[in-house]
């Protein structure tokens, strides 16, 4: 896949200092974090997308008529006639925030206001910002009243804070023959609010091939976008409401992870299972996720049901995203060895697995009775995907309890969760496994379709084993949907065909899993290198979604109104490549709370000359890579000298190794 030449201009743009003010800012009256530097410096840095300053300044201007480019921007003055549709300001980027600008009238006041209309994609830029709100009515354009003044300055009010865009649509309403010059037009970024260094990430990527890197680094600043002050969450008010409001309270702390930088602004517990990994092997912002979690597990009810989103939308209603919630509490605590965490939390914890197992029926499998789900057209009572979840929840809820015997009951918790996911997982192969069709059915009566998020997960959540014969099989089944731009998506394609980046991150990690890397890295190259490339989208983050034509009318007869500009393109439940290239390609994964112990199991040397990737915990900085030259491939690594782990090569027989640096060099 060819990468076209401006996006190279375009790194270059998100890395230089574009603004006059104090690079090393954090939010507002956010606590600032300490970390002032990257934990690893080296040639990746030029794929990381994170501005320099937490104010940014646009880069070039567009024609509104045709999104042409007419040059570069100039902070000493833009002029805008009333008589014309209005100037687009693009800022190279996907960004955040509040704007303002100086301003200065040449005509009338009378009844003047100046026009700021916000997208994310290329397509909708104009006078109508693309749409968010969340209700029937548009989110327009923010209008400013000049009440008689004729010259001054204009910052947005926080209430309108605009979370992601990229191009900027400013326009005048005036008497024809009036004009406005537009001075300092300047952004203060909201997300990443406690970091002084936007660009301070823990861990990095690095290959040599340039288009993964910039897929890793989209990824990362996607999940920069993504991490928010927590009062910044879109308003829950009437359904025909017009323009947006970003000043609910949706989280504890200073910064939480919701779901998308534009919408929906809350915490959707169900994104975590794919934001979460990658959060930790990109940016190392774990806090982010604590503070989501604390929003949903804080607001548990008594019987143990958790909420599928955070405030102010505390629907419970959702038994897949109940599990999403137990899944990404035992990620948090694996990456941090949270203690303190961990013990608070830990009767909540168990309050829900309990919960959830009452719903395992007498065919030992999940009924669902909490049906909302994460966008799928088809609710089954008795859903795949449902009982994968849960079998997911029982291993690493054992997991927890052994590493930390002194919880609670934990021994007993260990034994009962042990053997209630060897049951279901006998339970699963019986009643939704298709012999003839070499695949996963959506439930026990239903041959007419076998979706993408259950056989997905049955690989990446292991119920089949790499060792066993029908995870090739499943494997499979699943290129059968494939297109050059992704899977179609079976149970969201009832009536156009859809691709999903979040369930399609699950199928990358099914696939690495059972040893085909080969078509892991193809989807990468394909689905995400398609939207990365393409000059409608933000080129810096990744999409929620989008159609197999290549438009964006991502779940457009399923919620999103017909619309296509509401569908978000800074999604964290995209990220998958992220952590897959750094768990899977370099094969550096954690497998003990804060890497006490830790594995190296590279997936391939045949899709890459050299890879390599690192990341950080509270116990230091681990990294590893991989080079093959000359028919010889060598492999090194340097973790933290407390930390065991285990390295193990395609083809190889596996070891235990202490931390520290090491290194294997075999021919290939």
């Amino acid at each position: 896949m060819t990468i076209p030449t401006n996006l190279a201009a375009l790194l270059w743009l998100a890395g230089a200092a574009i603004a006059a003010q104090n690079v090393n800012a954090c939010w507002r009256n956010s606590t600032c974090d300490r970390i002032l530097e990257p934990s690893f410096t080296g040639p990746w840095d030029k794929f990381n997308f994170a501005p320099r300053s937490r104010f940014v300044a646009p880069q070039t201007l567009l024609s509104l008529s045709d999104g042409a480019s007419v040059g570069n921007y100039c902070a000493d003055g833009t002029i805008i006639k009333a008589s014309s549709t209005g100037t687009v300001f693009d800022f190279g980027l996907e960004v955040g925030g509040i704007v303002s600008f100086d301003y200065s009238l040449n005509g009338s006041t009378t009844n003047a206001s100046i026009g700021l209309a916000f997208t994310e994609a290329k397509d909708y830029i104009g006078r109508k910002s693309d749409n968010s709100n969340g209700g029937t009515g548009q989110d327009t354009a923010l209008l400013f009243a000049l009440n008689g003044t004729q010259k001054g300055q204009y910052t947005m009010p926080d209430v309108s804070l605009r979370g992601g865009f990229r191009y900027l649509t400013i326009f005048l309403i005036a008497d024809d023959s009036a004009s406005v010059t537009l001075r300092n037009i300047n952004l203060e970024i909201s997300f990443q609010p406690t970091w002084p260094n936007l660009r301070a990430y823990r861990g990095y990527f690095f290959s040599s091939e340039e288009l993964l890197d910039k897929i890793w680094y989209s990824g990362a600043y996607t999940l920069q976008t993504n991490s928010v002050p927590g009062n910044t969450g879109r308003a829950n008010v009437q359904a025909n409401r017009t323009g947006w409001n970003n000043a609910a309270y949706i989280g504890p702390g200073d910064t939480v992870l919701l779901d998308g930088a534009k919408r929906d602004r809350w915490v959707w517990i169900g994104d975590m299972g794919v934001a979460v990994p990658s959060a930790f092997v990109s940016t190392g912002d774990m806090e982010s996720t604590k503070n989501a979690l604390r929003a949903i597990f804080d607001n548990q009810s008594a019987d143990g049901t958790l909420p599928k989103a955070g405030p102010p939308y505390l629907s419970k209603d959702s038994d897949t995203y109940h599990l999403w919630a137990i899944i990404g509490f035992y990620n948090y605590y694996l990456y941090t060895g949270d203690e303190v965490f961990l013990q608070n939390y830990w009767p909540k914890y168990v309050l829900g697995v309990n919960k959830i197992l009452s719903k395992v029926n007498n065919k030992g499998i999940v009924n669902v009775t909490g049906t909302a789900d994460w966008g799928r057209w088809l609710y089954s009572t008795e859903r795949g995907s449902a009982s994968m979840l849960l079998y997911r929840a029982l291993v690493t809820g054992s997991h927890i309890a052994g590493w930390s015997p002194d919880l609670t009951d934990a021994s007993a918790h260990k034994s009962n969760w042990t053997a209630a996911a060897t049951a279901l997982q006998k339970s699963i192969i019986e009643h939704f496994w298709d012999e003839s069709r070499g695949a996963f059915k959506e439930s026990p009566n239903n041959t007419s379709l076998y979706p993408q998020d259950a056989n997905s997960m049955a690989l990446a959540f292991e119920v089949l084993n790499a060792s066993d014969h029908r995870a090739d099989r499943v494997s499979a089944y699943l290129v059968t949907n494939w297109t050059p731009l992704g899977p179609i998506n079976p149970e969201v394609s009832a009536n156009v065909s859809t691709i999903s980046p979040f369930i399609t991150s699950i199928e990358l990690e099914g696939h690495f899993k059972v040893g085909r890397p080969e078509r892991s890295l193809e989807l990468i190259r394909n689905a995400w290198g398609w939207y990365l490339n393409n000059p409608n989208g933000t080129q810096s983050t990744v999409s929620e979604g989008y159609l197999a034509n290549g438009t964006w009318g991502y779940r457009g007869d399923r919620g999103y109104r017909n619309d296509p500009s509401y569908v978000s393109h800074a999604h964290g439940w995209s990220s998958g490549p992220t952590s897959t290239l750094t768990e899977y390609l370099v094969g550096l994964r954690v497998t003990g709370p804060k890497g006490l112990k830790w594995e190296l199991k590279p997936a391939t040397f045949d899709e890459t000359e050299r890879a390599e990737a690192g990341f950080t915990t509270g116990l230091g900085k681990f990294s590893a890579k991989f080079e093959v030259k000359n028919g010889t491939v060598r492999v090194r690594w340097d973790t933290p000298y407390s930390t065991e782990g285990y390295v193990q090569l395609p083809g190889q027989k596996g070891m235990v190794v202490k931390g520290g640096k090491g290194s294997i060099v075999i021919r290939k």
